[in-house]
């Protein structure tokens, strides 16, 4: 946990400059990063973490106006239930910092998942510094940047219909989520084993996948389960 000790005033001129935390277990990355935020002239860090705990209490105690996450973050939480706590603070929710994920994934999963825990916005590492400050800014606004491969991804998931599952796919798909193996499906639901299987051939069907954890993602992330 850094916090840089340079108290220099603000420039008396011009508007006051976006109050920055950064986030990333890489000190390399943290490195650059402040290097190249700097050069912006028009947003200062204010403070580095390099784990999501870090960055939970730093922005507790200095409330940034925006939180640049990462977010896989090595041991301890992820930049995801860290992006959680921080837009929840308890003291005061509507004061919480805006945070805009930085990162190199963008799979549907991450992605929904950033989004529903509260980020503001979703950038990837290989966009321009200029996009990368520009969208700084409109999260200090509490506007959205997302980068155009996301957006993307967003926009052909909110056009693609849901897959229909019948009731007992959804109970199955239930149980399926707790961890359950066939047999304590079958148990739980009055059916045979064989009953269980043919069930979940259709889910994998419907959900495009074949595997029991990739029912469960896919499930999360369509809102399917109960």
């Amino acid at each position: 946990m850094t916090v840089p000790t340079d108290t220099s005033p603000a420039p008396a001129s011009g508007p006051a400059p976006v109050r920055l935390l950064v986030c990333d277990d890489h000190a390399v990355v943290r490195a650059g990063l402040l290097a190249l935020l700097a050069s912006a002239g028009d947003i200062e860090v204010i403070a580095e973490a390099g784990t999501g705990e870090e960055a939970v209490v730093l922005a507790a105690r200095l409330r940034p106006q925006v939180v640049l996450m990462d977010l896989q973050l090595g041991d301890g939480i992820d930049g995801v239930e860290a992006t959680r706590r921080i837009t929840t603070a308890v003291e005061a929710p509507d004061a919480a910092p805006h945070v805009l994920v930085l990162t190199t994934y963008d799979t549907d999963a991450d992605i929904t998942r950033a989004i529903e825990a509260g980020a503001t916005g979703y950038l990837l590492k290989a966009e321009r510094p200029e996009e990368l400050f520009a969208a700084i800014h409109a999260a200090a606004q509490g506007r959205t940047t997302l980068s155009p491969p996301v957006a993307s991804r967003v926009m052909a998931r909110m056009r693609a219909p849901r897959p229909h599952l019948t009731e007992r796919e959804l109970d199955i798909l239930a149980q399926l989520a707790q961890g359950l193996g066939n047999r304590d499906i079958a148990r739980a639901l009055f059916i045979s084993e064989a009953t269980v299987k043919t069930h979940l051939g259709r889910i994998y069907d419907k959900l495009g996948v074949d595997t029991r954890a990739g029912a469960v993602s896919v499930a999360k992330e369509q809102r399917l389960l109960r």
